[in-house]
């Protein structure tokens, strides 16, 4: 192999560019000519491919998001679509690419590798949910924005004796909303896994108010039946706790854009560098995560499409403190 690429694809994840960075410069050690492709799959079919020295990745690894750009490109799924990507790869020389990203990214990656590319991926996305990987790039800083986003609100809250609900990214999975909800001592985590009535939770606020708390905090997770402000339309206009107010925070796409964390940083380095060492050992085919601090490695038909649960251990403890 003499050509390797790397592209990030789906949502950027703090850390990705700390992978992007590893990734060049072990290719570069191994006498690899190093090829970046911008704006993820959508660049790939359109041949949008930028050679990368160790220069062109200095500076970055401190920076969230992605030098890269990414995209979602519903056309990379078609039958059309994967056969003008692997012309524009083979047109280009290039003989093996790297896929930073999550569930969906790395669907396309087994798609590639079911057309006989050599393909590595690399577990990136801030919702953990992907199989694979104990933790993936992005979760710890996503989770330290939520944190100290709970933690500014507590002390609005105490003071102005009020329920805040605090939405957390995570459409299909609840992992950020419940993991913030136990480090940040909420009252309560609603999550997309986990069936809940608003009748419920209602009841469960005011008991929290009853045994003398000064607030209560609830973390919603963007997927769940309810959203955080959908959560306060439903309690204001059903009146379920009289003369009660409630607040929505919305975080959004302010936990995809923070300076990456130690953690994050560490763990995108790491990640890349296996990934390359996976690629010219020649074991194709796989995504590289961490499992107990060390790096493996799983083939990516075993991933794609496979839900990763929630620990229910983690859910126990979440409804054991929320007292």
């Amino acid at each position: 192999m003499r050509n390797l690429a790397v592209l990030t694809s789906g949502g950027d994840a703090p850390g990705m560019n700390a992978a992007i960075r590893a990734v060049v410069r072990t290719g570069l050690s191994h006498g690899l000519n190093m090829w970046g492709v911008r704006r993820g799959y959508a660049g790939l079919i359109e041949g949008d491919f930028r050679r990368l020295g160790a220069r062109d990745v200095g500076g970055i690894i401190q920076h969230g998001g992605t030098v890269l750009g990414t995209s979602r490109s519903p056309e990379f799924m078609t039958h059309d679509g994967l056969e003008l990507a692997m012309h524009r790869l083979r047109g280009t020389g290039i003989e093996g690419l790297i896929v930073i990203g999550g569930n969906g990214s790395q669907r396309g990656s087994e798609a590639l590798h079911r057309l006989g590319f050599p393909v590595v991926g690399i577990a990136s996305t801030i919702d953990n949910d992907l199989s694979g990987s104990d933790v993936t790039i992005g979760v710890d800083t996503a989770l330290n924005v939520a944190l100290n986003a709970i933690d500014n609100l507590k002390v609005t809250a105490s003071s102005l004796q009020r329920t805040f609900l605090v939405e957390v990214m995570g459409r299909h999975c609840g992992y950020l909303a419940l993991m913030s909800g136990i480090a940040g001592g909420a009252e309560a985590v609603v999550l997309p896994e986990v069936e809940f009535t608003p009748e419920a939770l209602a009841v469960h606020i005011l008991q929290c108010y009853e045994r003398g708390k000064p607030h209560v905090i609830v973390v919603v997770a963007e997927g769940a039946k309810y959203n955080a402000e959908g959560l306060c339309r439903y309690f204001s206009e059903k009146n379920l706790i009289p003369g009660h107010e409630f607040r929505s925070t919305v975080l959004g796409y302010v936990q995809r854009g923070a300076t990456p964390t130690c953690a994050d940083r560490l763990l995108g380095t790491h990640l890349g560098v296996e990934a390359v060492e996976q690629m010219v050992a020649g074991r194709y085919g796989v995504l590289v995560g961490i499992h107990k601090s060390e790096p493996i490695t799983t083939p990516l038909e075993e991933i794609v499409g496979k839900d990763k649960p929630l620990d229910p251990w983690f859910l126990k403890m979440a409804e054991m403190l929320a007292r």
